[in-house]
């Protein structure tokens, strides 16, 4: 029932959206050189890799050019990119991916295959989910980039810190199979992007979502970033992953 819904609205606003991202496709190509799709092998349901479509928002060859995330103001986004990111209009062709099943319309946001890789059992969990657009984690993430900006070592802060506590958010607050659950995100989502582009972000973020769970961190963090007192489970040394996998946002 939650996967023919998916297809029925995705199609559905893939229809009504066309014109939008036809006229952004067209104006991604103008303002920088380069494709107007970013294209990605992810990891999936059931640990199956896929390609993930979205709008490109950073310049050709930007894997070579810094880190393998993505911070606020990284000279790597191109001018439209950063309005593209501010809203989430990047994420638009991943209504393709909903189609063609490799992602459902809200689920835990997919990864890497090299980030993957480090993954211990418990997270691995996360791959009996269906990988989607937007998630209430996602949502609580709005300013990942910003949090990333805040590190010393960005790659290091998002493999050891923000990772591990982002998938164990997803799996604790996933809800398969409710419709009404996936309407309030989506309805979520869309207000946060409209907030976003109109310059009022919303409040949330992932502080608010590690403070409901305590328990998802467990040594202490720089307390530049997060208070002393604040808990994570270590990932792996980002040295085990290739950092010239360039990730466009999560």
């Amino acid at each position: 029932m939650t996967r023919a819904f998916d297809v029925f609205l995705a199609g559905s606003a893939l229809i009504l959206l066309a014109p939008l991202m036809l006229l952004l496709a067209l104006l991604i190509r103008l303002d920088s050189p380069g494709g107007a799709l970013f294209r990605q092998r992810r990891v999936g349901w059931r640990g199956r890799e896929f390609t993930i479509y979205k709008f490109r928002t950073m310049v050709m060859g930007a894997s070579k050019l810094g880190s393998s995330v993505t911070t606020a103001r990284d000279p790597r986004v191109t001018r439209l990119g950063a309005l593209l990111r501010r809203g989430k209009l990047d994420e638009l062709p991943q209504l393709f991916n909903v189609i063609r099943g490799d992602m459902a319309l809200v689920g835990p946001r997919p990864e890497v295959p090299e980030v993957v890789a480090l993954y211990d059992d418990e997270m691995r969990e996360v791959f009996e989910m269906r990988p989607g657009i937007t998630s209430l984690t996602s949502l609580d993430l709005a300013d990942e980039e910003g949090l990333l900006a805040a590190a010393a070592d960005p790659d290091d802060f998002y493999l050891r810190i923000l990772l591990p506590a982002k998938v164990a958010d997803s799996i604790r607050r996933s809800t398969p199979g409710d419709l009404l659950s996936t309407l309030r995100v989506l309805n979520a989502t869309a207000t946060a992007g409209f907030r976003r582009l109109l310059g009022r972000p919303s409040q949330s973020s992932l502080m608010a979502t590690l403070r409901r769970h305590p328990d998802l961190i467990a040594t202490p963090v720089p307390s530049d970033i997060f208070p002393a007192n604040y808990p994570i489970t270590p990932l792996a040394s980002r040295s085990a992953v290739d950092s010239t996998t360039a990730k466009e946002a999560t």
